[in-house]
């Protein structure tokens, strides 16, 4: 056997040993793919953003949704239906990406974190109006059966859910536990802060009603003791009807209301054709389901500018 034919077999021998170590970690589940770090996966920003505060170095944290794509309507690639395969833990929310589900249901096993379990949901109406959508009610029932899932825009149980993911990750690597329980602490603590920046910045306003596009900000009204008109329900694809249309055209006026809210994923035009009937203006007021792409904010800082949007909006003191 000549030099070149042994190279090739040496060459052909140790790529088919590393398709095989490959593979192996594939089906071997939680072997995960950084031997020095806890392989987390993230179904979207919000959590995110708690794996990655709270992991801090002794984590690789992998989101599925892109940034400037709405995660309702995420479709795995076979890349990432592996990923949640492999992953030493899988920080989602049930009901909120179909996709997700059905990945956790075939391989999820006993690595799963859902933050529904931590935070029981609120309802669709929470926070707002309780009104017949009519057309809307299939939307509300796809995204988990008229409950809410938008349950990380009430910073003190965004709080609670940090609390118990430490506890998960301790499970899953003990060596670091006491690291993860001092980082949720501190999460914790930034949470305290923004939750009385809101209290306090939100406690005296001429208006208390906000029209949102869609029912996204319900555990935001809850906390804080708005009251929220949202134009479409829980799915911001789904078109208002007319008779919804003219329904919150009516009560915007009713209510004096100055500015109509859509969000940075989802288009403005039914915004600003509501604004436009009832002579208001739009702004962007952002239900952090993800950042924009390109976007150096985080949700810290994207809470703060909602909330300086929000006291602009209702003429707050």
């Amino acid at each position: 056997m000549s030099n070149r034919t042994t190279s090739r077999v040496l060459a052909a021998a140790t790529a088919l040993l590393v398709l095989g170590a490959g593979a192996g970690c594939s089906n071997g589940g939680p072997a995960g793919a950084d031997p020095q770090r806890v392989d987390v996966v993230a179904a979207f920003y919000p959590l995110q953003f708690l794996a990655e505060r709270i992991g801090g170095d002794a984590v690789r944290v992998t989101n599925l949704a892109r940034p400037g794509a709405e995660p309702h309507d995420l479709e795995l690639s076979p890349k990432q239906v592996g990923q949640v395969s492999d992953a030493e833990l899988i920080v989602y929310l049930k009901g909120f990406q179909p996709a997700v589900d059905e990945a956790i249901a075939q391989s999820g096993g006993d690595r799963v974190f859902d933050v529904a379990s931590v935070q029981p949901l609120l309802d669709v109406s929470a926070g707002g109006h309780d009104h017949d959508h009519g057309d809307d009610e299939q939307g509300e029932e796809e995204h988990g059966g008229g409950k809410d899932p938008h349950v990380w825009l009430d910073p003190t149980r965004l709080a609670g859910i940090g609390d118990q993911l430490a506890k998960r990750l301790g499970e899953a690597d003990p060596a670091h536990a006491a690291d993860y329980t001092t980082r949720a602490a501190a999460l914790r603590a930034d949470l305290t802060r923004l939750d009385g920046e809101f209290t306090e910045g939100l406690r005296t306003c001429q208006r208390r009603e906000i029209v949102t596009s869609h029912t996204a900000f319900g555990y935001l009204a809850d906390r804080y003791q708005l009251e929220q008109i949202g134009i479409t329900g829980l799915s911001p694809d789904v078109e208002p009807s007319p008779q919804r249309l003219a329904q919150v055209i009516e009560e915007a006026k009713e209510h004096q209301a100055t500015t109509i809210f859509f969000e940075t994923l989802v288009s403005p035009k039914v915004a600003e054709t509501i604004a436009g009937q009832v002579g208001a203006k739009t702004a962007v007021l952002d239900p952090l389901e993800g950042l924009a792409a390109g976007s150096d904010a985080d949700y810290l800082s994207v809470m703060r500018t909602n909330l300086e949007t929000l006291r602009t909006a209702l003429s707050c003191s």
